[in-house]
This record gives structure tokens, C-alpha cells and sequence, in this order.
């Protein structure tokens, strides 16, 4: 039961990388603000994420048309665009935290719905704490968004399965094309995916092996230290054994002494992360070295992100739902949560949306467990499969337009400015 509330405005942004159903989040937050329009005023949404926002670079939502709001539910991406910007800590740069205060006085705002991942949740946290000690009342709530699925105190994230999803499709594909071939052509193929210190992603590609021998033989994670002698045994052996050896691996593979295999040591983003990317290349120089094999290696990067092609329906649904029932949060006077995920039960698989506190979500990253990894390192175990198997089920295929998935664009009606100019320092 929704209780009664003064009628405010609403704000939406989207965060960080984006997924295959980011947008099935926003078109619940924007279903929900219209269902509840006796309560909630105009919703608007920040172009390019906080980014917008703290410029003033406003979409009014209402110029929306309802056929392409769901049809937001089967296109990638961020509809509204986001952004890999990091607000500082309020005592760093409290100027960005009070200007985003001005914004919500200017239009009225009384609820605030930022989409995204761990430092998306940090942002939401601070904004209600500033919110807060400045008298300005404020909801902030966190919709949770990453393909990473490194977010705690919920089962999983939103953008997970449908990455799981294609990663899973992807290598068991390329296991079949290899096997086919290696007799006189390629031994070795390593696909890299996404994962900087949390290797769900590499895990998922596991699930893809339901016999002993199917691709993948090896999957590296970031939890497990990369050991060159280990693993040149390991592949040897998936060789003698099977003729041919595929892995899959993090991109934030590690090396004893914590140092990614990878890491650019000169491209650093907003957040402080070294930029990732290319650890397959680096593991196939030591295989040809060590072993003298044919290889080929392809890197996921973008592709298994926005591949909504063959998004799973159970991360639809659950992305849509999220966002939905984090207006309602808002609506019951909830304030600094999370809309998390909770697993009812395995079988059938059962879930629900409940509220967490953000200060518990808040700068805290959510790990492969070790009983997920088996005991040589090497794959995931069976919890591990009865985890992941109900986040990649069921498919929702987007509709089709001359052979090619068909997407569509908002027209973003930009809303006409009221503050002075405000220059964000990067």
C-alpha cells in the first residue's frame, strides 16, 4: 500500500557502462512515475547520467510516447546516455553535491533515481546525506546496474544475466567451431570478457561445459592468483587429452603480487581504475611460447554488453521490475536504499524485490565465493552452475526488421535552462 505523499517532481540518470537492459530499468522507473502521476509530478532524466544533471541538460519524459518506452524494454544501451563521471567526496568537491541540490530546488524534484553500479551507489548515498543536512527533502534511491554483478546484499544484477547469457553462447559456439578444426588447424582459442577484481562474467562462461571435456577446459579469475607454470600444465594437458584446449578469462587476471596481467599503467579513468583489456593476446605469446601451439584469441569487450539480441528474459524482467519498484520505495518514504534482488527459492526459481541500505552497498564489492571455483582453480563448481543457470533462462527476443534486430531512439525533448552555467572540473 502506497501511502500518501505531497505530489514532487522526479529525476532519473543512468551511470557508468551500460547493458543489454539498463533501459528496461528506465522503463520501469518511467511506467512507475506515470502510474503513480497523482503522486509524482514530471519526471525528467539526466542526458549523459549525473553529467546532465550537474549541467543542466534536462529530458522531460513526458514527451515520450508510451510505444517507445516499451520499447526501451528491447533496445541496449543507455537510452539517455551515461557517463564514467566520479563526483568526489563531499569534502573534496561539496560545490558538484550543492549544485545538484540547486538543481532539484529549480524543478521541483522530490525524488532522485540514479541506474547504475558501486560508485552510482556511493553518489545516491551522498546526495541523501548532503540532502539531508541541507533540510532539502529528498528519496534517492539506487535502481542497481552492472554487468560486473559485484554489487552485495543482493542476489544478482541486473545486466549479469544477459552478459552470462552471451559470453556462455558465445564459447560453447567456438568450442564447437575449434573442435571441428584443430586436427590440422588451430589448438588453442581464448576468449577474454569483462571483470575487473570479480570474475562472474568468466564464471558464466562455464556453465557452457555440461560434460567433462566440453569447452571451456580453463577459465581464469581475478580471485584465483595466475600461476604461468600452472596454467601452461593445464593446457597441456586439455591437448593431450582432448586435442584442444579453449579458455576463458578475466580481463583483471592477477599475477601473485595483485598486478593485473594487463593493466595500462598510463590510461586511468575517473574512478581510478587502470583502463583494462588485451590479457588473451598476452596468455597466447606464453602459450606459443611455452607450447608452440596454434592459437586464436577474441576479446568481448563491447559486444557482450549490449548484446540484447539474446538477452535473457529472467535480467528483462528483473532490470524492469528494479526500476519499477524503486519508485514505489520512494513513494513509501524510503530513503538512501537499493532495490536488491532476493532469491525465494532455486526450484522453481522464485524472486523478489526488497529495499537495502545503500551505506551497507556503498563502496563494497561482492566477490567469487571460493566454494564457486574449484579446487585446481581452473572452472566453477556445481553451486556455482545452479547459480548462474536461472539468471540466463528463458529468452525475449527483441522484434525484427529486415533481418536485423529492431531498436528504438527517444526523442529527448530538452527542457529549457533556469540556473547560470555550471563548469564541471574533470
Amino acid at each position: 500500500m502506497i501511502g500518501f505523499v505531497m505530489k514532487k517532481n522526479a529525476i532519473y540518470a543512468q551511470s557508468g557502462g551500460v547493458t543489454a537492459v539498463i533501459n528496461a530499468s528506465a522503463a520501469g522507473v518511467i511506467n512507475a512515475c506515470r502510474d503513480y502521476a497523482h503522486q509524482i509530478g514530471t519526471l525528467y532524466a539526466g542526458e549523459n547520467g549525473i553529467l546532465g544533471i550537474l549541467t543542466e541538460d534536462l529530458i522531460d519524459t513526458t514527451h515520450e510516447s508510451r510505444e517507445l518506452i516499451d520499447g526501451l524494454r528491447h533496445t541496449p544501451s543507455g537510452a539517455f546516455g551515461s557517463c564514467r563521471y566520479k563526483l568526489k567526496s563531499l569534502e573534496q568537491n561539496r560545490r558538484e553535491y550543492e549544485r545538484l541540490i540547486e538543481i532539484f530546488s529549480a524543478y521541483d524534484i522530490g525524488y532522485f533515481f540514479y541506474n547504475g553500479g558501486n560508485d552510482s551507489a556511493d553518489t545516491c548515498l551522498k546526495v541523501s546525506q548532503l540532502a539531508k543536512e541541507m533540510g532539502y527533502p529528498i528519496h534517492a534511491i539506487h535502481i542497481p546496474k552492472t554487468i560486473d554483478n559485484d554489487l552485495v546484499i543482493t542476489d544478482n544484477c541486473p545486466g549479469f544475466g544477459s552478459v552470462a547469457k552471451y559470453v556462455a553462447t558465445s564459447i560453447r559456439e567456438a568450442g564447437y567451431d575449434l573442435e571441428s578444426m584443430y586436427k590440422t588447424s588451430t589448438k588453442v582459442f581464448i576468449l577474454e570478457v569483462m571483470g575487473r577484481n570479480a570474475g562472474w562474467i568468466a564464471a558464466a562462461c562455464g556453465v557452457a561445459s555440461t560434460h567433462d571435456g566440453e569447452p571451456p577446459h580453463i577459465i581464469l579469475f581475478p580471485e584465483v592468483p595466475f600461476d604461468e607454470d600452472k596454467f601452461i600444465d593445464a593446457v597441456k594437458l586439455a591437448v593431450d587429452r582432448h586435442g584442444f584446449c579453449v579458455i576463458a578469462v578475466s580481463e583483471g587476471v592477477k599475477d601473485k603480487n595483485g598486478v593485473e596481467l594487463s593493466a595500462s599503467q598510463t590510461n586511468v579513468d575517473d574512478f581510478g581504475h587502470q583502463q583494462l583489456g588485451g590479457v588473451a593476446p598476452i596468455l597466447a605469446g606464453i602459450i606459443k611460447k611455452r607450447l608452440g601451439l596454434k592459437y586464436h584469441w577474441a576479446v568481448a569487450d563491447y559486444l557482450q554488453r549490449s548484446a540484447r539480441h539474446i538477452a535473457s528474459a529472467s535480467d528483462v524482467e528483473q532490470a524492469y521490475v528494479c526500476g519499477y519498484r524503486g519508485v514505489e520505495f520512494a513513494l513509501q518514504g524510503q530513503n538512501a536504499v537499493m532495490a536488491s534482488i532476493k532469491r525465494v527459492s532455486q526450484e522453481p526459481y522464485l524472486w523478489d524485490i526488497e529495499s537495502v541500505d545503500l551505506a551497507k552497498v556503498a563502496n563494497h564489492e561482492k566477490f567469487m565465493p571460493n566454494d564457486f571455483i574449484s579446487n585446481d582453480g581452473f572452472h566453477i563448481t556445481q553451486k556455482c552452475r545452479d547459480y548462474i543457470l536461472p539468471l540466463i533462462t528463458g529468452e525475449d527476443y527483441p522484434p525484427f526488421k529486415n533481418g536485423l534486430p529492431e531498436y528504438i531512439r527517444l526523442k529527448k525533448h530538452k527542457v529549457q535552462k533556469k540556473l547560470p552555467v555550471f563548469e564541471v572540473t574533470r
